[in-house]
This record gives structure tokens, sequence and C-alpha cells, in this order.
């Protein structure tokens, strides 16, 4: 009997078509295939042609076709007919909506435009969203960055013009020793998985700095189990042994920092700790050529680090002296912080060793000639090849500014910077603080707003502040509270318009922000907050607008919900003006486009604000004759212009001989040719200007060349950052504008102008031998935000969510598989199941954040996993400290930006008989979508 063989197809049809876009389950911004069958979304991969992931999709961007198809999707506008809270709502149309809006919105911008509070979460359309708050004159407006990732920015702007996820890259194909500080998987998770893969290939080492040993940090060679909270003292630790040993690179220190500049030294002059300056204002060096004081700039000039100036009987030393002065100090010593930052100081003298012996000893050089600002040729390119990253993990620290700072500069003292092997800038940064606009917070009824709502202060003279010295903002940003609070204090809205502090608002209007879940602290207070009613039974917070694509906890609390499409249904636009897809050797942005019409009566939501602009005849939003400027999202996008020849595209302007990339007028196709080329435009740096940028002339004219910069703007380093010390001095007593008096002793020790360290300011308010453990959360890698754990793929990686112990606490009270805890806070108490974890700091618990939900929210059972085992620290963590005392609250965040202390929350546990959920239980919440089915199931037939 003859053998019969199978008919197998081994290429069976995957798709009709292939759609390229962009992918929105992270921040990434990865490059994907949507392909196609019958109009219908089968099967996303990764673009191999893109420039950020280059074809690598995590688990995330995968399961993008179940968010897009995900049961808890809004599927029409929505009017609250019940309580706030009750979930009760009829659907409506969209002209109704967007006439409740108008109707609301119009007398606020006629008589008191501050009166709106209008905030954004993770959208990637913040320059658009700006515009649109700019244009209707509120002073109300920041994205999410403020609870998020402003230490980290505003510290790596103003010290070296940008700092680490997008605003810069490790040089992975040339670093020797990379260090990993405080990064959960979530964050720019292809491209740093890339990356660790060519290392690790080459045979780099890769340290890990972090309390927790999960993703990169269980690939690391050498895992650093640090105190939270302490990385600052170990940095400055590590900066102490290479400063002694003198593995610092001088050179560079000269030429590209503000190290060898003067510092005035006169204790009872009102410019005390400014730099001294010539009568164009730049600061002057020492030039060892000539002996003589020197603008810092000037060609030929050679800076003396250890110079300094004797005048009037005073002598003013450089910025060098004072960091020496510093940081050699016994108190930095590894064996003066180890206990501290629960490293021994065997380990710390051992990373530094390693650190200085991979800088100095295994140098690199690349044959590439270069010209500086000073004018001076130089034939090679000098790399240190020691490179870090960090994020939220020692940014989200009430001490997190200075914390980033310290990185930063150690990075600076190595010259490891913007050199072959070390970290590099993506465009369109670099940027220092000063090419950065300043804020602005000038109302003036039926106007717009006098300009951009946020930016870099450079002394108490931008702070946004009325006449009378109050706030003009209602988070309190730009004050004396927090005046360096560059993205805003999103996490500070409801409670100070609750609190009528500075000032009542009557419409908060917040776009993909779940406020009264995840993304607050004090989430039961929050939800009290948005529900409750004054003495004639009006809501505290009038009137709440809210759009989503999905239905979150924040959709019960609104009172009008805009319903918004899922990425693939809609146009972005991710921008230069914003937050661009660039790599270190190339500017890049992208689009996305709708590879699938919304099968719902949903609309994305930056075209609704084209539409309402023009409801509101807000300037920029209608034409001279009052008629719609911008149809849509798509129309805004390819006609816009922030400035002449510049918009929020850069590819494929028209130019006087045809298309052009970077400047160029409007082309009407340009949408259609970024479609084409998979959805993205790329142009690279020039071979000369690839390191080196700030300082950089192929580079600066290359960046005029494509818009980036309207003018060449070299700049150096800020290792001393003269704006903090102008707000120390008005807390001495010097100056028009000065802080209130309980204010003055915070700003002296925590708006020092060097790198310092202080303990978190919860272990002074607490009992820390009552609360001796710290509680963390960090973001798996299979998750972002709360948008992924509805997704019907990740819930099977991410389902629930345990408390993990070290083994420490783990055998001290006892606990075995299956056990559960209570967990308590200065604030509150959680109960909650609890894991075992030996890759732990011993005094560290944490859990994965954003997998715990409420009942009845995101379409989910109300006795599915994330609301039964799942849980979140949120209900621990309050936005403000506890009282010390004083008569007074403190906010629960760094004194400088105002950024949300997450991580300083302390805690203890004890074991408990296990219930049968996770507490506390809220009320389940009624969703306009209902529940979803109980399986998911399509098929795009071949």
């Amino acid at each position: 009997m003859g053998h019969v063989q199978p008919e197998l197809n081994l290429s069976p049809k995957v798709s009709d078509e292939v759609r390229k876009t962009t992918c929105y389950m992270c921040a990434c911004r990865c490059g994907i295939n949507v392909h196609m069958k019958d109009g219908k979304v089968a099967y996303i991969e990764g673009n191999r042609d893109h420039p950020v992931n280059r074809g690598v999709l995590c688990a995330k961007g995968s399961a993008g076709i179940m968010q897009h198809n995900a049961p808890s999707r809004l599927r029409a506008p929505l009017k609250r007919v019940g309580p706030r809270g009750s979930g009760e709502f009829e659907e409506i149309s969209w002209d109704e909506a967007l006439q409740i809006a108008t109707d609301w919105l119009k007398p606020i911008r006629d008589t008191a435009p501050e009166k709106l509070a209008f905030f954004t979460g993770r959208d990637q359309s913040q320059s658009f969203t700006s515009f649109w708050a700019q244009n209707f004159g509120t002073p109300n407006y920041a994205a999410h960055g403020g609870f998020c990732s402003v230490n980290m920015a505003a510290a790596g702007i103003y010290t070296m013009g940008g700092a680490f996820w997008e605003f810069g890259q490790p040089d992975w194909d040339h670093t020797k020793l990379f260090m990993l500080f405080g990064v959960a998987e979530d964050h720019d998770s292809n491209p740093i998985k890339m990356g660790l893969g060519k290392i690790k290939a080459r045979g780099a080492k890769v340290i890990g700095v972090n309390p927790i040993r999960t993703g990169y940090n269980a690939i690391a060679d050498d895992w650093v189990g640090i105190t939270p909270g302490t990385d600052g003292l170990f940095i400055l630790s590590l900066v102490h042994e290479l400063m002694k040993a003198g593995k610092i690179d001088l050179d560079y220190l000269a030429r590209y920092t503000n190290a060898p500049v003067l510092v005035n030294g006169d204790p009872k002059s009102p410019e005390h700790g400014l730099f001294l300056k010539d009568e164009n204002g730049k600061p002057l060096v020492m030039d060892r050529a000539t002996g003589k004081l020197t603008p810092f700039d000037q060609p030929g000039v050679k800076p003396d680090l250890a110079a300094s100036y004797r005048h009037a009987g005073i002598t003013h030393k450089t910025v060098m002296h004072l960091m020496a002065e510093r940081y050699l100090d016994p108190q930095y010593a590894p064996e003066a912080v180890a206990e501290t930052c629960g490293v021994s100081a065997k380990k710390i003298k051992r990373i530094a060793a390693e650190i200085a012996r991979v800088a100095f000893d295994e140098a690199i050089e690349i044959d590439q000639p270069w010209t500086d600002f000073r004018g001076e040729k130089h034939d090679k390119m000098l790399g240190r090849p020691v490179s870090f990253h960090s994020m939220r993990g020692i940014s989200a620290h009430s001490n997190g500014f200075q914390t980033c700072r310290a990185l930063h500069m150690l990075q600076i003292l190595l010259g490891a910077v913007e050199t072959p092997g070390g970290f590099r800038f993506k465009p369109p940064y670099p940027k220092p603080a000063t090419a950065h606009p300043k804020p602005h917070c000038k109302v003036t009824p039926g106007k717009p707003l006098d300009g951009p709502h946020l930016g870099f202060v450079h002394g108490p003279e931008d702070l946004c502040l009325k006449d009378d010295g109050t706030p003009a903002r209602i988070d309190k940003a730009f004050t004396w509270e927090n005046p360096m609070s560059a993205h805003g204090l999103m996490h500070m809205v409801i409670s100070n318009a609750y609190a009528g502090d500075p000032y009542k608002i009557d419409t908060l209007f917040m776009y993909m922000a779940n406020m009264s879940w995840n993304s607050t602290m004090n989430t039961s207070g929050v939800m009290k907050m948005l529900t409750d009613t004054d003495e004639n039974g009006e809501y505290v917070i009038p009137r709440i607008i809210y759009s989503d694509a999905y239905s979150s906890e924040m959709v019960a609390y609104a009172d009008l919900i805009l319903p918004d499409t899922t990425y693939l249904e809609r146009h972005d636009c991710i921008s230069l003006l914003d937050r661009p897809i660039c790599e270190a050797d190339a500017a890049a942005d992208a689009i996305r486009w709708p590879v699938v019409e919304p099968d719902r009566d949903v609309r994305g939501f930056q075209s609704v604000l084209c539409e309402l602009g023009a409801k509101l005849d807000l300037p920029g939003f209608v034409n001279e004759d009052g008629s719609q400027k911008y149809a849509d999202y798509a129309d805004y996008i390819t006609h816009h212009q922030r400035r002449p020849g510049v918009g929020p595209l850069a590819g494929w302007r028209m130019g006087e001989d045809g298309l052009t990339g970077g400047r160029g007028d409007v082309n009407e196709a340009q949408i259609d040719s970024y479609i084409a080329n998979g959805g993205f435009w790329m142009a690279h740096v020039p071979d000369e200007g690839l390191y080196y940028k700030p300082w950089n002339t192929a580079y600066q004219d290359w960046a005029v060349e494509i818009g980036l910069y309207d003018a060449a703007a070299p700049y150096i380093f800020q290792l001393y950052v003269e704006p903090m010390r102008k707000f120390q001095l008005a807390a001495e007593g010097h100056g028009d504008r000065q802080p209130p008096d309980h204010l003055r002793e915070r700003i002296k020790e925590t708006l020092d102008p060097l790198p310092i360290w202080y303990a978190p300011f919860e272990d002074s308010r607490v009992d820390t031998e009552e609360f001796a453990i710290h509680a963390l959360t960090q973001r798996p890698m299979a998750m972002y935000h709360s948008w992924g754990t509805q997704n019907a793929w990740l819930r099977q990686i991410h389902g629930r969510n345990p408390l993990y112990l070290p083994t420490k606490l783990w055998e001290k009270h006892g606990f075995k598989t299956g056990d559960w805890a209570r967990v308590t806070s200065a604030h509150g108490n959680i109960t909650v199941p609890v894991a075992h974890m030996a890759a732990l700091n011993e005094n560290t618990v944490w859990t994965w954040n954003a997998i715990g939900k409420r009942k009845g929210a995101w379409a989910l059972d109300k006795d599915a996993p994330e609301a039964t085992k799942g849980f979140l620290l949120n209900h621990l963590i309050h936005e403000l400290l506890p009282p010390k005392g004083d008569g007074l609250r403190w906010a629960n965040s760094d004194p400088i930006t105002g950024q949300a202390a997450w991580f300083d929350l302390r805690v203890k546990i004890e074991k408990v008989d296990g219930p049968s959920e996770s507490h506390p239980v809220f009320d389940e919440l009624k969703s306009p979508v209902g529940q979803g089915p109980d399986e998911l199931r399509w098929k795009v037939e071949p």
C-alpha cells in the first residue's frame, strides 16, 4: 500500500493587504504592519524598515488587535443622567455633545478662562492640546509628566540640554559598560532589549541598580539591590571615588561645561553664588594662555579649571573648585554611605573602579574630523565608552530632581555625554533650558493666553504668580512651592480644585487620564472629591468633561463623555514639535492613520478639539470669516505651521525645488507620502555631526537647515545650575520677589545649584521603626498604564498581582504560598495576596502597577481576578505628607519640580487570614458599555 502524503499549505494567506502605521500600546512608538482581511485587522507584526524597532515587536504591540476590538470601547457620546459615580448615562448625538461642551465653555472663556482646567494623559499630542488650551486662554493646562517623569526631564535639560528616554539614548554600538538605574520594563522596551542584545553579544558589562531584580536587571552581570530613595547618595559616592582617583575628564570639563566658570564668592554681595559675567552677560573663565578673564565662548580661549580670581579682597573660585570641595568631603565616602544605601563600601568602590577603568583605559577614538563652536578643528572623536540609562525609579522621589542631576553630572564628569560609547542626544535635542520658552500665565477674558503654559524658569521673576503673590495656576506649578515644575502637576488638580486653593474652577476637562483610580494618589479621597457637594447641593467641582476610548474607572465620574477612537482608527502625529521617534543619528517623525474605520459613533479626540475650537471661536481654529479652519486633525497636521516653514510633520514638505525634509511649505499630499513610506520620515545627521552635538558646527548647521533651530545655538553643560542659586538668594532675602517665610529654609536647603542628596521627606514624617519597609510599584513589560489590563491576551500574562516580599520579611512573618497580608501606611491599609521573591532589597516590598481594577470598569466581570486578586498601592499614598506639627500640610512631592513622590512610601506588614478578595473593596461601577462576553472569539477567514 503506497504512502499518501497529506497536502499541507505551508504558506497560508495571512492577509489581503498590509497597512503600515505606528503602535500605541506603549510610548516606544514602534512601526507596525497591520495585516488586513476583508477590511478587518487579522494580524499585527513589526515593521522591519522602521528606525525604532526594526521589526521587533513585544507582547503589547502584537496584542494591539485585542485592544482595537476590546469590549470596553465606548460607543457614543454620553450625558450623565444619574448622580456622579453612578455610571448612569444616556447616549446623545455628537451635535448635542459639542453643543453642551460649547454652552459650558463659552461663558468661561468670555469672562474667566482660568475657570477651565484642561489636563491630558499620555496622549503624545501635547503640542496640539497645549495649542488649543493656549488659544482658549486658560493657564491651567498640562499633561501627565508631573506625576511621571518631570524630575528626569527637567534635571537633564537644566544640566545638559536633554535626558534619557525620548531625549537621548546610550551609544549601543560602542558602549563597553552600561549602568541602568530604576527602569521598569515597559519603558522604551523594544529599543532597550535590542540595545542590550547588542552589547551583551559584544561582551560588554551591564550593571543594574534597582531594589527589584526583574526584566533588564535580571540579565545584568552585576545587580545593585539599592535601598529606595538613596540612588543620589550612591551616585555621589561614585563621584567621590572618581574625583579622589583623578578619573574625571578634565579636558572635556574645561571645554564643554561650566566647570571653569568663576562664581561670585562675596557672601555680602546680592550676587553671591552667581557667575562672574562680562558686559554682555556672558559667564567668565580664566584663560590659561593669557591669565585674563575671558568670555567662555571666545575663539581660542583655553579655560582654566583650577583658576581663582581675587578682586577687592574677595576670592572668586571656579565651579570645579566648588565641586571638589563638596564631593571630596568624607561624608560621600563609600564607608559613610554604605549603610544608608544598602550597598557595601567594597561594592561601591569596585563599581567606581570599573567605571574608571572602562572610561579611561578602554577609551575609543573615531577617525572623524569635526569643528567646535569656538572654531577649533579636531581630527578625531574621543569616546569614554560608559553609558547610563534611567527613568522613574530614581525620579519619583521627593529628592528625585537632585538625584537625576547627580546622575547627569556623573556622566559629564566622565566625558561620556555626546561622545562615542556614551550617552547621545536624539534630535531635536540637545536644547538647553534657555532655548525653551518660559511659562506664561497672563489671563485676558476672551483672548488667548500670553504664551505657552509650560517651560523653564530662570529665576523668581519667571514664576507664575498673580500680582498678590498667589498662584496663577490651579496646580500651583511654577510657584515657590515647586518653582521648576516644567511639566505641571496633574496629580494636584483635583484636590486643589476641590479645596478651592488657590481658587475654584468651573469645568475640569480631561483626556485619557484615569484620575479616579490608578493615576491618582489618595484614591478613595479623590473619588469623594469628584462626587462631593456643597451646602447648596451642587458639586464642588461643577462640571467634568472626559474623553477616553474605553470605559475606565474615570468615566463614571464625568458629566459629559466624548468617546475617542482606538489607535488604529485615527490620525496621530508623533511630531518633532512634541515627542518624536528620532534616534541619535537621525531626525525622524511618524504618523498614525485610520487603517480601519470605526464601527461605533466615536471620533478622534484631536479632531473633536478642532470642531470645539471652531465652535468657541478660538484664534488658530477659525479662519478670518469665522469658519472652521481645520476640518479634522489630519487637516491640522497637514496645514498648521507653528512658525514659517515648520509644521507638525517635517517630511515631504514643499521646497523651492520640490519636496524637502524639515523646512518647507504645506504639501497637500504629505500624509499620503508618510503612508507610502511606512508611516515615518527620517533624515540622517551628517557624519561630521554625529557626536559632540551641542558644540559641533556641522550638527548645529544641519539642525538649522531642517528646522530644529532657527539659528545655531551652541552651549556648555551646566554642572552648576545658576537659576537654582537665584531662588536661594531670594530665600536669603535678596530681590523684589520673595518666598513666603515658611518656605525659605526648604528653598535654601533643596535648591542647591550643585547636586545634593537628602533623605525622602516621608522618612521624617513617619516612625521609620514602625514603618520600616519601603513599598514600590513598577510596570511589567507586557503592560502599559491601565488600558493594557483589559486586553484579553495580556491578561493571561498579568491577570493578578501579588505583593512580592523578600526572604527576610517572608521568613520573619512566617508566610507561605497562598497567604495574605495587611499592608499599612500612615494614610491607610490594604489587604493583599503575597508571594516570595529572593532577588529583592531586603527591606522593600513591591507589586506590578495598574493591574488592579475596580469592579464594573473596563467591561470586566465583577469577579475578574484583576478586581479580586489585583490591587493598587495608590490606596496607601496621599497627595499630602503626614502632618509634622507645624499647622501646615506639605505636598508629597519633590520641592523643586512638584513631581509626585510615589516611591517614598513607607509601610508595615502583618500576616492575616486570607479574605475572599483584595481590600479595600469599592462598590461595583455601572458601566455604560456593560460587561463583555465570557469568551472573546472572532476569526478573520482566509
